[in-house]
C-alpha cells in the first residue's frame, strides 16, 4: 500500500516559484504513474501534470505547459512539481495521485480510486 504526503506549498507573489514534493512510503513509485491535480475553491478538481512509471514521459495541462515541470528522484520515492511564473489563478490545493496505469489514463483520474495525498495549499498573490 502506497501512502503519499505532499509538502512545499505556501504563499508566493505572482511571478514567483514553488516546488511541491510528493513523498511515497510503503512502496516505491517505480511501477506507478503519478499525477498532480488541483482544486480551487468553488471549482472541480483538475489535472495539472503527470509522469509515467518509468519517469521518462510527462504530460501537462495547457494552463501550466511551459511553466511547470514534473520529475522524480533517483530513489523513486518522491515526485516533484516545479512551478514557475506562478499566477493568481494557480491558487488551489494541490494533490498528488499514484496509480499503476498510463499517463493517458491518469489525466482523467480526478476522482480516481488509486492513492491520494492529503493536499498542500498554494496561494499566489497578485
Amino acid at each position: 500500500q502506497v501512502q503519499l504526503v505532499e509538502s512545499g506549498g505556501g504563499l508566493v507573489e505572482a511571478g514567483g516559484s514553488l516546488r511541491l514534493s510528493c513523498k511515497a512510503s510503503g512502496h516505491t513509485l517505480s511501477t506507478y504513474a503519478v499525477a498532480w491535480f488541483r482544486q480551487a475553491p468553488g471549482n472541480e478538481r483538475e489535472f495539472v501534470a503527470a509522469l509515467n512509471w518509468s519517469g521518462d514521459y510527462t504530460y501537462f495541462a495547457d494552463s501550466v505547459q511551459g511553466r511547470f515541470a514534473i520529475s522524480r528522484d533517483s530513489a523513486k520515492t518522491t515526485v516533484y512539481l516545479q512551478m514557475n511564473s506562478l499566477k493568481p489563478e494557480d491558487t488551489a490545493v494541490y494533490y498528488c495521485y499514484a496509480e499503476r496505469t498510463t499517463v493517458e489514463r491518469i489525466v482523467n483520474r480526478v476522482n480516481g480510486t488509486g492513492h491520494w495525498g492529503q493536499g498542500t495549499q498554494v496561494t499566489v498573490s497578485s
